[in-house]
């Protein structure tokens, strides 16, 4: 089943907050358990180093106290002061002996060495030898001279060694005592069973012992022990001091200092030490965690399942069947209670608007002349009408002359903003609802209560002025008015409508803003229909259209729009003279051979002319539709044309110059009017007919004049100049000399 948003929205902020507190609980407990395994681990080494600090103390306190006991008996006075040779066997085995009873007392694998400075004698390992001025030299350097202490211990390369010079409080030293405890020794004394490396510094901070590296990289630098030497040297017996390795690596290093020698024991807490502790705890803590978050998931999914299952069933009996159920449940409950409260306003909105609607539905009855008398009381009662036998009515039609700075498409919203501008400059008092009658008229039936014809003639005047000019300053439009008969019976309201149409066929004589009363025209519509058509200006227009000369065109078309509605007073007239007009552009058409008219959007261009009643729209419709497309396909074609028939008009001049050549006998063989040749002759010439003519013909004059002995009166006679004079005057115009004089220059030469 699909999730809504609503158990989204629970189940994803619950399973968000119980993983956070998861995640923060887990984390708080793993650097808490951190920080306890630290620092048992660090309390381990600190005991263990302890441990290793008190071992290895206790046997050095040992053979520094058995040396110091030694030093202090008579039999050690007396076997320093005393040589010892090869025959002194007794007193050999007691220093022998004395040795061996001290070595039993300190650690395992200790060499001891006694050494007489007086007698020049060494014991060591039970062996006697005897020292050579080289020998006591070295030894007084090593541990006599510039030495503070008689007892103090120094780092050999076999390990690390004892030295006691006797007797300790004597600046005379008569003997040396050496205790030698070798890097196994030291390594066995030091070494844990899980080979924590021990460090071992002196007071000094020099390194005594070193534990070996297993990768060969030292485990700690001498500036690494050095700071563990300050700092152990200002802190306590313990700590801790952290640490940093070459590879960036944290580690820490633990010590112990010895109040007995003040010896530092450093062993070393690595990270890895502490990783290894923390393994089983970080076993169990990603385990608790992941199932303490499968727990809330399931929590999560259950909670959230909950809440919104009975909401989804609601929205699913909501929705209807088939419908898909929303995906955000709040959402649609919100926009549910939305809905109802629209609904709820819609219909209080229905039953205030039912009224205007009725009465709107009501009127156009009443002009269509489809209501009762019965039906029409009812209704006026309803409405709020109170009619009486006086009231008397007349319906006012408006029209749209033009469509400003807007477009054709923008029809029904302007006529829209008309009916807006009528319902409020006429008071409702004096009006019923103004309505849109069809797509092209704006009607309002006013109503006259008691006062005399002319009064409410005038009265309706001022509301059409001020109809129209509201209109021009408000919508930048201008308007037609019509207006009929003033009538009592509404039932008359269909023939009221049609006088008003009436009314308003005339504008297309009186112009824009019109204010048009049925009664001023009714005598011009009864009339005869006397038809008046300029055919001479009609000619201009069609030849100008077949040369696709649109300066002329323009020139010769609107004079003749002009004088159709000028004399068409009559409506009757101009549709008849609308008519013919279209028909002859038809005809032409077919006679020159272009398709404008007879185009699929063209075909029911007699409808279209007859039902506008505004004359700037029957002028845009034939100049912008029909005229000026013709115009521009006859360009296209004549330019083709005008060269072929120039140079045939210009051949026929060749080849019977000699003969009665005229441009409408060169039309009437070519069967284009002689206008029309003259025209396009002198558009590709650059000159008249005429002038061509008479420059060819003088042109042969002047070659027969050359070269033939005909007289200047044969020639003149046979490029039909009847009249001898005449061809002298016309040669010598054009070359400035007679006839005569220009033979002459000629046969000069």
């Amino acid at each position: 089943m699909k999730k809504g948003r609503m158990f989204y929205k629970i189940f994803i902020p619950i399973l968000v907050l119980g993983i956070g507190l998861v995640i923060s609980f887990g984390s708080y407990i793993y650097m808490t358990t951190n920080h306890s395994v630290i620092e048992r681990v660090a309390a381990g080494k600190q005991s263990l180093i302890n441990q290793i600090k008190n071992t290895l103390e206790q046997k050095i306190e040992t053979i520094e106290y058995a040396f110091n006991t030694y030093s202090t008996t008579n039999s050690f006075s007396e076997v320093i002061k005393n040589p010892i040779t090869e025959s002194d066997f007794q007193a050999y085995r007691n220093v022998n002996t004395q040795l061996n009873y001290i070595a039993s007392l300190g650690m395992d694998g200790v060499e001891y060495s006694l050494i007489s400075l007086e007698q020049d004698w060494q014991i060591s390992n039970g062996r006697l030898t005897y020292l050579t001025e080289a020998d006591r030299k070295s030894l007084y350097e090593s541990y006599i001279d510039n030495q503070k202490q008689s007892l103090f211990w120094i780092k050999t390369d076999k390990g690390i060694r004892f030295v006691n010079t006797l007797p300790v409080f004597s600046q005379t030293k008569q003997a040396i005592a050496l205790s030698d405890i070798s890097l196994q020794s030291l390594r066995r004394t030091l070494q844990t069973e899980d080979n924590t490396p021990v460090f071992l510094l002196n007071r000094q901070g020099d390194t005594l012992y070193e534990p070996e590296p297993e990768s060969g990289e030292k485990l700690l630098t001498g500036e690494q022990l050095s700071q563990v030497t300050e700092l152990a040297g200002t802190g306590g017996p313990a700590g801790i001091v952290p640490l940093e390795k070459a590879d960036h690596q944290k580690i820490k290093a633990i010590y112990a200092k010895s109040s007995y020698n003040n010896w530092i024991y450093v062993t070393l807490l690595e990270q890895k030490e502490i990783s290894d502790a923390l393994k089983a705890t970080r076993f169990g803590l990603i385990m608790m965690i992941l199932m303490i978050t499968l727990l809330i998931v399931a929590v999560a999914y259950s909670t959230a399942l909950h809440f919104t299952r009975r909401i989804q069933k609601i929205q699913r009996k909501l929705s209807g069947e088939g419908q898909p159920a929303p995906k955000d449940e709040i959402d649609w409950i919100i926009t549910s209670i939305d809905t109802i409260l629209s609904e709820k306003e819609s219909l209080e909105g229905l039953l205030e608007l039912e009224m205007p609607q009725l009465e709107t539905q009501c009127i156009l009855n009443l002009f269509r002349g489809s209501m009762s008398a019965e039906e029409l009381e009812h209704n006026m009662a309803r409405f709020g009408y109170s009619l009486t036998e006086q009231t008397h009515f007349a319906t006012m039609l408006i029209q749209l002359d033009n469509y400003g700075e807007r477009q054709a498409n923008d029809k029904n919203l302007l006529l829209v903003a008309v009916n807006r501008l009528v319902e409020e400059l006429i008071p409702a008092a004096r009006r019923m609802m103004p309505i849109l009658l069809n797509d092209q008229t704006q009607a309002t039936i006013l109503i006259f209560e008691g006062a005399g014809e002319q009064e409410n003639r005038k009265q309706v005047l001022e509301d059409a002025k001020r109809i129209i000019k509201t209109v021009r300053e408000l919508l930048k439009l201008s308007v037609s008015i019509g207006i009929s008969r003033f009538y009592t019976d509404l039932t008359c309201s269909r023939e009221a409508c049609e006088m008003s149409k009436q009314a308003l066929h005339h504008r297309l004589n009186l112009g824009k803003e019109s204010i048009i009363f049925y009664e001023d025209i009714s005598q011009v519509i009864s009339g005869p229909v006397l038809l008046h058509y300029p055919s001479e200006l009609e000619s201009r227009l069609f030849d100008a259209i077949r040369l696709g000369d649109e300066e002329r065109v323009s020139r010769s078309l609107y004079p003749l729009l002009g004088e159709m509605m000028k004399h068409s007073k009559n409506p009757l007239n101009f549709e008849v003279t609308l008519i013919r007009f279209v028909n002859n552009l038809i005809q032409l058409e077919q006679l020159i051979g272009v398709e404008v008219l007879l185009t699929q959007d063209n075909s029911t261009l007699y409808h279209r002319l007859l039902d506008i009643r505004n004359p700037e729209e029957i002028e845009r419709v034939l100049v912008k539709e029909v005229i000026h497309p013709m115009v521009a396909c006859m360009k296209e074609k004549t330019t083709r044309q005008f060269r072929g028939l120039s140079d045939q008009i210009a051949t026929i001049v060749r080849s019977e110059y000699d003969q009665d050549l005229t441009l409408e006998l060169i039309g009437e063989r070519l069967h284009y009017s002689p206008n029309y040749l003259s025209s396009i002759f002198k558009k590709e010439f650059g000159m008249t007919f005429s002038e061509y003519l008479m420059g060819y013909r003088l042109e042969t004059a002047k070659k027969w004049l050359a070269e033939s002995e005909m007289t200047v009166k044969e020639i003149g006679e046979r490029l039909q100049y009847h009249n001898p004079q005449n061809f002298i005057r016309s040669f010598r115009k054009k070359e400035h000399v007679t006839p005569g004089a220009y033979r002459a220059m000629k046969q000069e030469k």
